[in-house]
């Protein structure tokens, strides 16, 4: 994440990396330039942040990875979301909705 850019709360990384793989397998590049870009650049991953966080996400049982061809035909590791994550992904998101909404009441007027 940028300086200029806000950091995420602990645990958003995650459930952004969760979120974008219930959408389909990718690889983790592929990921951040999906958050970057629905994001309008408002959030940027850094390589320094978003491979840690998969490798934890694997080791955790979140997901499973495996080896393949990229679209420009460079081998990558693809990463899917396991049952167990697509729960932990709900759980993260409801969680979320929550503080958001908590947060909204505190800072719009009434």
């Amino acid at each position: 994440m940028g300086k200029n850019r806000g950091e995420l709360l602990q645990g958003t990384l995650d459930m952004l990396i969760l979120s974008r793989l219930a959408q389909g397998a990718m690889h983790g590049f592929g990921i951040a330039e999906h958050i970057q870009q629905v994001t309008e650049d408002t959030l940027r991953v850094e390589e320094g942040s978003l491979y840690p966080a998969l490798h934890r996400l694997e080791a955790e049982g979140m997901i499973t990875s495996e080896w393949g061809a990229s679209l420009n035909n460079r081998r990558a590791k693809f990463y899917r979301l396991t049952p167990r994550g697509k729960k932990q992904m709900g759980l993260e998101v409801a969680k979320w909705q929550r503080l958001s909404a908590a947060i909204n009441r505190v800072i719009e007027p009434a």
